[in-house]
């Protein structure tokens, strides 16, 4: 059942297809179920983490769009658009559940979401607590999208080639081989690294690979900036 509403939320969080990033309708449902059962299910730890974690990730749904639709990234966000309330609740969720529940996946991802939360620019990010945070996850609940998104947090730690060392294996994994999310932390691992030539080719494969209108256009802007900003001239 948890599963399932974070398939509902994740869906609406960021459409899988369409010329729209959010589907504020199934982020609504999914977090209003998600309160039903925490409220019947007070003392199940993933329960509150799950709902920690909705509300954690909702909270950044205002910033996560320019004024054109484009996608905006985390780090590039403006904080302040950020839903406090939603934040400070979600905080309290998985901090009180951590107390009393043994780790699962839910709370586990909801105190990545809730260290992002926490930090006022995306340059003072608790980075290696992340990264223990994500080993955890990694051991408890192992999967590729678990591993792309260690990969970054490894990156911001230990540079970006360690991060490009932690996604070779998923190129053989049949559940995300070819998904343009791998594409696109390859692409972005590859920039952080100075690798421009392949980091573009990589962000091209991944706007290929995409469905979603809205990624599609950020992708293809990112490797359109690879090119623009490595004329002679600039600065």
């Amino acid at each position: 059942m948890l599963r399932v509403l974070y398939l509902v939320f994740n869906e609406g969080h960021t459409a899988s297809s369409g010329d729209a990033l959010h589907r504020v309708e199934l982020t609504g449902e999914a977090i209003r179920l998600a309160r039903e059962v925490h409220r019947l299910l007070p003392t199940d730890g993933e329960v509150t983490g799950l709902l920690a974690l909705m509300l954690l990730t909702d909270a950044h749904r205002a910033a996560r769009t320019g004024p054109d639709g484009m996608v905006v990234p985390l780090a590039e966000q403006d904080r302040s658009r950020w839903d406090r309330a939603a934040i400070e609740e979600g905080i309290a969720l998985v901090t009180e559940a951590l107390t009393w529940s043994p780790p699962g996946p839910y709370q586990v991802q909801a105190a990545i979401a809730a260290v992002h939360a926490e930090a006022p620019t995306a340059a003072t990010t608790d980075w290696p607590q992340i990264v223990a945070l994500y080993r955890v996850l990694a051991r408890i609940a192992p999967n590729p999208m678990v591993t792309l998104n260690q990969a970054v947090a490894v990156a911001m730690v230990d540079g970006p080639r360690a991060g490009l060392a932690l996604l070779a294996p998923l190129d053989a994994d049949v559940r995300v081989a070819g998904h343009h999310r791998l594409a696109a932390v390859r692409a972005h691992l590859l920039e952080l690294a100075g690798d421009r030539a392949d980091a573009r080719s990589a962000y091209l494969a991944a706007a290929r690979a995409t469905t979603s209108l809205p990624e599609r256009r950020y992708l293809e802007v990112r490797a359109a900036r690879l090119v623009t900003d490595s004329t002679p001239g600039r600065s």
